[in-house]
């Protein structure tokens, strides 16, 4: 992306003393082995007392109570967080799952860069295979029958319970199409009851006024809806469906009716790239909250348009341009593309906002700049395998939705049993030896290990997308013809 050296010293100005200091704090044997002993339920229970939530049931837990005042007191400053600001935050399930997953992360692993977590902080769950669309991009190749070993409704509460056992704070339904599927109701509500941040991934076609006031009822909170043109026609040819789009912008209307946050999630293809604009002035007209463009992963029957992807040039201007939107204010511009946050951290100092990956935006004063990008290290980029991983509707477990190597299965060797083992996520967690590992912002970025996985067959290959790689990127071309 046209990195000069010398901004190797601008972008670190600060960071190496963050981290010591926070290694200092909770790098400490004593609190780490504390920690541990406590476990993610129990500590998730303390944050809620913490929180003002709940009253100490005895004095262990006023003791408990007493470490974590302490040890949160002395690393909030650091990031520029109030004391009163986290409180409120963690009367909040979801916020309770986060912040007790971070900091089990820490005292399994200490402070690490990127930061490796106790469990995933979000599982993309692919609930079903069934869909009422024809996507030419699909990862999960679905179809209008579901797939025959699709799990019980036993199996899949059963995942819901691990999911939770293990800390896990967020769940996005996938699929194919998730409300099709007659399970998706129980099992999102039951997701809501237990304090996970619920979302749902839709096409968007079945989104009527009576089913998105169901989702807010049953305690969904976000709702991402695909629309990959502003153009009907050219949404509606590349999806499959006549009248796709008008079904997909009617069911934008009835999510925003219904209170739910809505985002718009489009897949960037040489399509759509140069209409872009248009799409995010249409967000905004929608009124959504987010606009999320997807990197092209050509997986699945992606592979069979793989002349659709947009060369390092192409990505790195729309980069750009999303990152301009972003700084506007008025909506939450993000990409999947895990350089979206060199984009950011080019721009810190002279914009105070960072996106520190691609579904968090930090509006930082200047002097909170190094804290954000110690953050930027700390979330790293991909996280494939490491802050994030999808769940197959046969329960299988990969380490990202658009990565397809199954690393195990949550009812046959259980979650958490894989999520620790997994050589291969163990292998997407190390940014010094697999990836990108000779760029300065591997801890930042480290490439889209989905990406290289697609086009080299390796998750540890270059990402050819970024223009650090574009002589593999010709190289690809000249092997296509």
């Amino acid at each position: 992306m046209s990195h000069k050296l010398d901004e190797k010293k601008s972008i670190n100005f600060g960071i190496p003393d963050l981290i010591a200091s926070l290694r200092n704090v909770l790098g400490n044997r004593f609190l780490r082995y504390f920690l541990r002993n406590i476990g993610q339920k129990e500590l998730e229970w303390i944050l809620g007392v913490y929180s003002g939530l709940y009253k100490p049931r005895n004095y262990k837990e006023e003791f408990l109570l007493d470490v974590i005042s302490k040890t949160l007191s002395k690393v909030l400053p650091k990031f520029g967080v109030k004391e009163e600001a986290l409180k409120c935050a963690l009367k909040d399930g979801y916020m309770r799952k986060g912040v007790a997953n971070i900091l089990m992360g820490i005292a399994e692993n200490g402070i690490t860069r990127p930061q490796m977590l106790h469990a995933p902080f979000m599982v993309v769950w692919d609930f079903t295979r069934q869909c009422n669309l024809r996507c030419k991009h699909c990862y999960a190749d679905a179809s209008p029958e579901p797939a025959p070993d699709e799990l019980s409704l036993k199996e899949k509460l059963e995942v819901l319970r691990q999911l939770d056992e293990a800390g896990v704070a967020a769940i996005s339904f996938s699929g194919g199409e998730p409300l099709i599927n007659k399970d998706f109701w129980i099992v999102a509500k039951k997701a809501a009851e237990l304090g996970f941040y619920v979302s749902v991934a839709t096409n968007g076609t079945l989104l009527t006024p009576t089913v998105a006031l169901k989702l807010k009822k049953i305690g969904v909170r976000y709702v991402e809806i695909s629309l990959d043109s502003s153009r009907p026609e050219e949404h509606d040819e590349f999806r499959g469906l006549p009248g796709a789009w008008r079904r997909a912008v009617e069911g934008i209307i009835n999510s925003k009716n219904a209170g739910l946050s809505v985002g718009i999630a489009t897949t960037v293809t040489k399509i759509n790239y140069k209409r872009i604009p248009e799409l995010i002035s249409l967000a905004r007209k929608l009124k959504v909250e987010k606009f999320i463009a997807f990197n092209f992963i050509p997986t699945g029957r992606g592979k069979e348009i793989m002349e659709l992807d947009l060369s390092p040039e192409e990505r790195e201007k729309l980069l750009n341009y999303l990152y301009k939107e972003l700084i506007s204010g008025d909506l939450q511009v993000f990409s999947t593309a895990p350089m979206y946050a060199v984009v950011s951290v080019k721009h810190a100092r002279e914009e105070k906002k960072i996106t520190p990956t691609h579904f968090a935006e930090l509006s930082i004063p200047e002097e909170y700049i190094p804290a954000g990008l110690a953050l930027a290290e700390f979330l790293g980029g991909c996280g494939a395998g490491r802050i994030y991983c999808s769940i197959e509707q046969n329960g299988d477990i990969q380490p990202c939705v658009f990565l397809p190597i199954r690393v195990g299965n949550v009812i046959k060797d259980g979650f958490m049993n894989v999520w620790k083992n997994s050589p291969i996520m163990k292998k997407l967690r190390d940014r010094d030896n697999y990836g990108c590992t000779f760029c300065q912002y591997k801890y930042i970025c480290g490439g889209c290990r989905a990406r290289a996985y697609a086009y080299y067959g390796d998750i540890a290959a270059p990402d050819p997308s970024c223009s650090f790689n574009e002589v593999l990127w010709k190289r690809i071309l000249v092997n296509a013809r």
